[in-house]
């Protein structure tokens, strides 16, 4: 691994460690966000401090750390180390050093790397995630099935690199989610505002 690589998996690392649910929800005047709902850091259950603001904001800066690592790590080295910054920045949001590698779920910092590589997957993936939430309610089943039909997209486009990326990253995505998926499966799965 060369200089700039690792370089660019510790910048994607740092600013993905950066816990923004916590950290808006803290400056809110609100009890810790670990405490309350699924005991996630991330805008889903921000949203249930029933602070509609607060979880849209947490939901933007999960993104924009996931991009601004991948321009960054472009920007100062090319497209390799971009990739491995996007990794990194994803990799910091789910096992944050600040939080005793407790972190989020990565739906917001994967659709933020994904973004600044490919801006219609981001597209693909957000048409499909506003559609199943439509239908289900259900934010987990939601970027379960776009992260799929994101992928699918990526291999389609033929970009190996970023589908490469990608196959990692969707996989760490179910992974999280599945003590989701078994209340999905049970029917006890808490629906988008409750």
């Amino acid at each position: 691994m060369n200089l700039s690589i690792l370089t660019a998996l510790i910048l994607g690392y740092l600013l993905g460690s950066i816990p923004f649910g916590l950290l808006l929800t803290r400056f809110a005047g609100l009890e810790d966000i670990r405490e309350i709902g699924s005991g996630n850091i991330g805008a889903t259950n921000v949203l249930r401090t029933g602070r509609k603001g607060l979880a849209a904001a947490t939901l933007i800066f999960d993104m924009f750390k996931g991009a601004v690592a991948v321009l960054i790590a472009s920007a100062l080295w090319g497209r390799n180390p971009a990739l491995m910054a996007g990794l990194g920045a994803f990799v910091g949001h789910l096992f944050p050093l600040w939080l005793r590698f407790k972190g989020g779920k990565g739906v917001a910092t994967y659709i933020g790397v994904l973004l600044a590589l490919s801006w219609k997957g981001a597209l693909v993936f957000a048409v499909v995630w506003l559609v199943v939430a439509a239908i289900t309610r259900y934010s987990s089943a939601s970027g379960l099935v776009a992260s799929l039909a994101t992928l699918g997209f990526l291999m389609w486009q033929g970009e190996p690199d970023v589908s490469i990326l990608f196959i990692v990253l969707t996989q760490a995505l179910w992974i999280t989610h599945r003590a989701n998926i078994a209340r999905l499966v049970a029917g006890t799965e808490a629906k988008i505002g409750h």
